[in-house]
């Protein structure tokens, strides 16, 4: 197929999208789209303005949303499965990327990787105090939350990877970029986890192109 991506490689959502294109074997091509301001053309595409879109040329198709994004893939690129078949997995697979998707990107991504990251690629202070009254007060519980579910798993759902993972472990690729973990001896599970997922080719990948361009942009090394 020939599949476009348009979106910015910082983007979770974006992130998430291209994971799950590599984990499927999948080529595409990542166009990038600023969208502070997005060009008028962006909103023939994306309505609401927003990355990820994909767009599938072969198929005449382009989707906006990365949830519409990997639905459709699942379809298209039907090998490795990365949502479960079985129905209790599935609803929970889909649960998880909901709370991803929500959750975790309001208060990751809002509460601290745009005041420590954002803020600097616009040319401002990095504003540690709300990354700090974020990670003090309101990413507890969503943390605790995670230990208990991970626990001695290897996959937050069933015995496989799968869109599930992809949807949590891509929003703390973004508290990471801020500067932060959970923190292993508070979180053990939830950290050894991360560590496994992040670890994936598909997810490595990803992470070491942002951190190299992270490090150029910022000056962070050298």
């Amino acid at each position: 197929m020939g599949l476009i991506v348009y979106g910015a490689a910082l983007s979770p959502f974006v992130r998430k999208v291209r994971v799950f294109l590599a984990e499927k074997g999948a080529d595409y091509t990542l166009e990038n789209v600023n969208i502070f301001p997005a060009p008028d053309w962006f909103a023939e595409i994306s309505p609401l303005k927003r990355i990820p879109v994909l767009k599938d040329d072969d198929a005449g198709v382009t989707l906006a949303d990365s949830s519409a994004i990997c639905g459709y893939l699942e379809k298209t690129c039907t090998a490795p499965a990365l949502y479960p078949s079985e129905a209790g997995d599935f609803g929970r697979a889909l649960w998880f990327e909901e709370y991803g998707d929500s959750e975790l990107a309001g208060h990751i991504g809002m509460g601290t990787f745009r005041p420590m990251v954002v803020n600097p690629l616009m040319g401002k202070e990095p504003d540690t105090a709300t990354a700090e009254k974020t990670i003090a007060e309101k990413l507890p519980s969503y943390f605790a939350y995670l230990e208990s579910e991970v626990g001695a798993r290897e996959f937050l759902v069933g015995d496989a990877f799968s869109i599930a993972d992809i949807s949590i472990a891509t929003q703390f690729v973004n508290f990471a970029h801020g500067g932060f973990v959970p923190g292993a001896e508070a979180y053990p599970n939830l950290t050894a986890y991360l560590e496994r997922m992040h670890a994936r080719p598909s997810f490595a990948a990803c992470i070491a192109e942002e951190t190299a361009m992270l490090d150029k942009v910022l000056k962070r090394t050298e």
